[in-house]
Formats: C-alpha cells, sequence, structure tokens
C-alpha cells in the first residue's frame, strides 16, 4: 500500500504557503515602494504620432540632370534620395552634402542599377526620388491681382500624355512664364515622372494649380484677362487679338480638343494656319507657337 504524500502548508489569503490570515494586508517593505508600483493604477501616456514616412508610390522619380538641378535649387526639402553615375560625380558634390546633413541617402550606381531605380532608360545619369509639389486649388481672385505683371496665364484641360505636359511646361519656363492651371478633367495628365523629365525643369519654375470648374474659373478672371481658346479651325490669327489685358490661353485634349462648355466660357478663339499636308499640330508645339506669339501681346 503505497503512502500518501505530504500534506501542503495551507496559503494564506495572501497567496504565501507559510501562514498568515486570508484578507491579511500584506506586510510593507520599507518605504513601502513595491507595494505602491504593484497596486497603482497603469499610466496613461500619450505618445505624438509617428512621422509618416512616404511611401514610394508617393514619390517621383526625376531624372536628368537639367531636372535634378533645378529641384535642388528651388526644393531641395522634397529630396528623400539621389542615384548618379560617375560622370556625374562632381557635379552632385554639393547636393550630396545637403542630403548627408539631412541624413539623406545618396549613392552612385552603374548603369544597370540606374536604369532599374530609374524604371527607364531615359534617366541621363542622374535620378532623384522627391515627394511631389503640392497642387493647390486655383484662386481666380489671386489670379486677378497678378494680372497686371503677367505674362501670359496657361491653362490646360484635359491634356492627357505627360510627354506633352512636360514639353508644355518647358517651353512655359522658357518663355518666362511662372504659372500653370489644369483642370479636374479626368484626362489631364499629372506632373508625373515623365513629365518633369521631359519638362528638363520647367515644372519647378512653374505654380501648377488646378481647376475644380474649369468653365466657371475663366468666367471669373475675365474681366482681368482675354480667355483665348486654342481650336484647330475656325479660329482668329493670334497677331489680330485684342492687346488690352494679359492673355489666358487654353489648350484642349491632344484628340478631341476643348470641351464646347470650354469654349463658350472663352472670349475669343485662337488658330494657327497651316497650309501644309498635314491639318494640325502637335498640342506641345501648337503651345510653344501661341505662347510665343501671345506672350507679346501682354504686359511686361
Amino acid at each position: 500500500m503505497n503512502a500518501r504524500p505530504p500534506a501542503r502548508p495551507p496559503r494564506s489569503g495572501n497567496g504565501h504557503p507559510h501562514g498568515g490570515d486570508r484578507g491579511a494586508p500584506r506586510p510593507p517593505r520599507e518605504g513601502g515602494r513595491r507595494e505602491w508600483r504593484e497596486s497603482r493604477p497603469a499610466p496613461l501616456v500619450l505618445r505624438a504620432a509617428p512621422r509618416e514616412e512616404p511611401s514610394d508610390r508617393d514619390l517621383l522619380r526625376i531624372a536628368g540632370l537639367p531636372a535634378v538641378a533645378a529641384l535642388m535649387a528651388r526644393s531641395p526639402q522634397r529630396v528623400e534620395r539621389l542615384f548618379y553615375e560617375e560622370r556625374h560625380r562632381e557635379a552632385v558634390g554639393p547636393w550630396c552634402k545637403l542630403l548627408a546633413a539631412a541624413r539623406k541617402p545618396y549613392r552612385m550606381l552603374p548603369r544597370e542599377e540606374m536604369d532599374r531605380v530609374a524604371g527607364s532608360k531615359l534617366h541621363g545619369g542622374i535620378v532623384a526620388v522627391a515627394r511631389p509639389k503640392a497642387i493647390p486649388a486655383f484662386d481666380p481672385a489671386a489670379a486677378i491681382a497678378q494680372a497686371a505683371k503677367s505674362r501670359l496665364l496657361l491653362v490646360l484641360d484635359g491634356i492627357g500624355n505627360a510627354n506633352n505636359l512636360g514639353a508644355i511646361a518647358r517651353s512655359a519656363a522658357f518663355l518666362g512664364l511662372d504659372r500653370l492651371v489644369i483642370s479636374s478633367d479626368p484626362r489631364q495628365a499629372a506632373p508625373t515622372d515623365a513629365a518633369y523629365r521631359v519638362s528638363e525643369g520647367g515644372l519647378e519654375h512653374l505654380l501648377v494649380a488646378r481647376a475644380a470648374d474649369l468653365p466657371a474659373a475663366l468666367e471669373a478672371i475675365r474681366p482681368a484677362y482675354l480667355t483665348v481658346a486654342a481650336v484647330a479651325s475656325g479660329g482668329a490669327d493670334p497677331a489680330t487679338l485684342t492687346r488690352d489685358r494679359p492673355v489666358a490661353l487654353v489648350l484642349g485634349n491632344e484628340e478631341t480638343g476643348l470641351g464646347q462648355a470650354t469654349i463658350a466660357a472663352c472670349e475669343a478663339r485662337a488658330t494657327i494656319a497651316g497650309g501644309g499636308a498635314l491639318d494640325s499640330l502637335n498640342v506641345s508645339v501648337a503651345a510653344g507657337i501661341l505662347m510665343h506669339a501671345l506672350r507679346r501681346f501682354t504686359h511686361p
């Protein structure tokens, strides 16, 4: 017959195996610090939300030395990373110092790696990964206030090809314009990687704003601007347009042109006369011709 195991000592109310009455208070240690820590409720700690880092899908890959140079000159704080080939080592030296001070990475890469980082072979040996510029809402009142010193206000309605947007921005910056209005047409291209590359830095020199209701915006600025719709046919020669106000030049989609509501909101129409075998121009080429012609009629 097996012997029964020895009985365990009775537990006290505080769970100690060596006596004590149930419910009796635990004798405090000197100073009572441990019991105070164990019995007090956990403190409520309010922490600031962690700084949200931009995800790669929100960033632009701005390629080409002119585009990166314009970015570093005007908005270096937007740059998150910089990659370059050895041929640009001397040119990027001052930019690398800025990035190092901001604890942001930069790296020299071979051509194959640059192709991968840029997502294209058309990078010119340098790519800045950067946050995009904010696009504010177009303010007609502010545009009217700036009309007296405006050379020309450029408005794009449904330009769908990012390369065309970049080419137009390049011409606008070359001709001294400083503002660009884009519509909320879903076809309208935004300033993308391709647009920045083709603009050769032009987009950095333009304040880009978006008009939610373009016809209403054009009606609002008409007292201060001659609003001119660029049309493929039936418009006036740009040289015959009135010169009493600065011009707001409006260009439309590559295939369908401007919508009827936008044309109706404009005070005048302009057409580039051709006479050759073809009856139309690429919209970026037409934009350059019209900007050059109409900016001469505006106040310097």
